[in-house]
């Protein structure tokens, strides 16, 4: 087989030259025809009218470099949202973030940066370019259609003035060469008919599917992402060992939901958590990670379903009729007895405590609100400041901070205060903090805050005869929990796969026509010309070119008496014709 050479026309690859080209070159993809930049195509824009401003809006809104600019600044509007606390997720943030900036604090909520999701100027870009895809994908779906249910144009008068063509004379008719191309072409999946003396097939059209696929996925996303944020639910629960939780709005320690959520929609279930598993690297560069990690529950779907076993680890929720429960956090309750001045227990209880650091160190308040009574019988609240590590280093090791996630040498470090604990204000507290504005200290024989570090079994007395507060051998797990409804996940995922296939068809499947066209020469032979023409340059047409006019040569073989000089050898046996350059290309 003889040497293949090729090389691109500009204008019949261009659009212009697609243009000259007439009904072969046009209609390659469904992109709209370019017109006038300027309103009214280039009439006086003073005579255009009301319409025809309307009209050349509409053409720049659902044009794709507006799509693109809009996807774009959407992009851009997320950042605030991602790098700003927001109302609705964190109150306490947003509240701390406007007390230490007073300057940009009301500059950005003039902004609706506090809220950007919910913002005037985010939901107009998210409708803007809700509307400009669908502006963009209807007529474009209707021309593919369109282009669907027609057949590939006829060749143009001149072969030669496409991207690559071939070349050469045969003895057979040229109905023979006809069929033997239709054939050919049918069989590498081209459509292909007869039309106008020559073959036309045409092939490529999941590019133009997998744009359009790319466009619709992308609505697919934005409607996703709006009725999740409409209609999501989304709230935290802390349970320890052995107590439960009903999906009720009282039972959540924090909720948040969308403006359209209705939280008697909330999914009837309920659970118990049996027990927490945990164990760690014990030595190593990952000593105190995490290698097993899961909550053993119970839970019942309705208010009287039948009570079923599950394992919750991360990144495998409980799934309870359209609702997901996830493992996020795990800790340590230490149990502590409280007595007053005459030895009778006040109460005894668990108290969970939040962790700061991988290893389990954790802080949080112990509350004695109801029932203590000082040495006079005056009641009174007592609060303690409470610090616990599960693993302590050791009497003159450095600080007060664990070793080890697992509770191996644990203590708990206690401050005490005696007073109102602010409870009954009406304003609300964080359980974990401790209100010392209306409490006093219980003092030390230097007249110092009193403390105490613990070992389990110990006591910490209270001055005067106060009572003591004694840290019991039970210590109790407990793990958090977050119950999620997002009804729109599944579209969020299966429009994300979807773009990503239809963007991969856009990009690497290449729209191109081929054209067979057999005509009788002077001399009794067939000349046989064909040519092919792509959406874009690419080296692969040339290349199809060459394997389809090789596999045609077979059919209808070059004729001897039209390639006198044709050298062949044993490795090829038949010449077969070059694809040469276009017309006019440079070399």
């Amino acid at each position: 087989m003889s040497n293949t050479t090729t090389d691109t026309d500009a204008r019949a690859a261009g659009p212009e030259g697609q243009d000259d080209l007439g009904a072969a070159g046009a209609q390659l993809s469904t992109a709209p025809l370019d017109e006038a930049a300027a309103p009214g195509g280039g009439r006086g824009v003073a005579g255009i009218g009301v319409i025809g401003w309307i009209r050349w809006f509409w053409r720049q809104l659902t044009s794709m470099r507006i799509a693109l600019l809009l996807l774009l600044l959407l992009s851009l509007g997320a950042i605030p949202g991602s790098l700003i606390p927001q109302q609705g997720t964190d109150e306490l943030k947003v509240q701390d973030f406007k007390d230490t900036h007073s300057t940009l604090g009301p500059i950005y909520d003039r902004l609706g940066l506090f809220h950007v999701y919910s913002s005037v100027w985010f939901s107009a870009i998210y409708i803007l370019l809700f509307v400009s895809l669908i502006g963009c994908i209807v007529p474009r779906t209707w021309q593919f259609v369109g282009q669907l249910r027609g057949r590939p144009p006829a060749a143009p008068g001149r072969l030669t003035r496409l991207p690559a063509y071939t070349t050469w004379r045969t003895d057979a008719t040229p109905d023979e060469v006809h069929e033997a191309a239709h054939g050919l072409l049918r069989q590498r999946r081209f459509r292909s008919h007869l039309v106008g003396g020559s073959v036309a097939a045409e092939k490529g059209y999941l590019r133009e599917a997998g744009n359009l696929a790319f466009h619709v996925a992308l609505i697919v996303l934005l409607i996703a992402f709006a009725v999740g944020q409409l209609f999501k639910s989304e709230g935290g629960k802390l349970i320890m060992e052995g107590d439960g939780f009903s999906n009720t709005l009282s039972q959540y320690d924090d909720f948040k939901s969308g403006s359209l959520f209705d939280t008697q929609e909330l999914a009837p279930f309920s659970f118990r958590l049996d027990s927490f598993e945990g164990s760690y690297e014990m030595t190593g560069p990952e000593r105190g990670t995490a290698r097993t990690y899961r909550a053993h529950v119970t839970y019942s779907e309705g208010a009287h379903g039948p009570e079923k076993k599950k394992t919750i680890e991360v990144n495998k929720p409980l799934e309870v009729d359209g609702s997901k429960v996830y493992l996020i956090g795990h800790g340590y309750a230490p149990t502590v007895t409280v007595r007053d001045g005459r030895g009778k227990v006040v109460q005894r209880v668990s108290v969970p405590l939040l962790p700061i650091d991988s290893m389990g160190t954790a802080t949080g308040a112990i509350k004695i609100l109801d029932g203590y009574r000082d040495k006079n019988g005056k009641k009174e609240q007592l609060g303690f400041n409470a610090f616990f590590v599960p693993t302590f280093a050791g009497e003159g090791n450095g600080q007060m901070f664990s070793q080890f996630p697992a509770p191996f040498n644990p203590r708990l470090a206690l401050s005490a205060y005696h007073g109102s604990l602010g409870v009954d204000s009406g304003v609300p507290q964080n359980v974990y903090q401790l209100d010392t504005r209306k409490m006093r200290k219980f003092e030390d024989a230097k007249g110092e805050l009193l403390k105490k570090r613990l070992k389990i079994g110990e006591t910490m007395k209270l001055p005067n005869g106060a009572g003591s507060i004694t840290f019991e051998k039970e210590l109790k797990q407990w793990a958090t929990f977050q119950i999620s409804q997002e009804p729109g996940s599944g579209w969020a995922l299966g429009g994300a796969i979807a773009a990503i296939v239809g963007l991969a068809g856009s990009l690497f499947i290449q729209r191109r026509r081929v054209w067979v066209r057999a005509t009788a020469a002077p001399d009794g032979t067939t000349v046989v010309e064909m040519a092919s023409l792509g959406r874009s340059e690419s080296a692969k047409l040339p290349e199809e070119l060459a394997a389809l006019a090789a596999a045609l040569h077979e059919r209808a073989p070059s004729s001897p008496a039209a390639e006198p000089d044709a050298v062949e050898t044993p490795a090829d046996p038949e010449p077969t014709p070059d694809v040469v350059p276009a017309e006019g290309a440079e070399k």
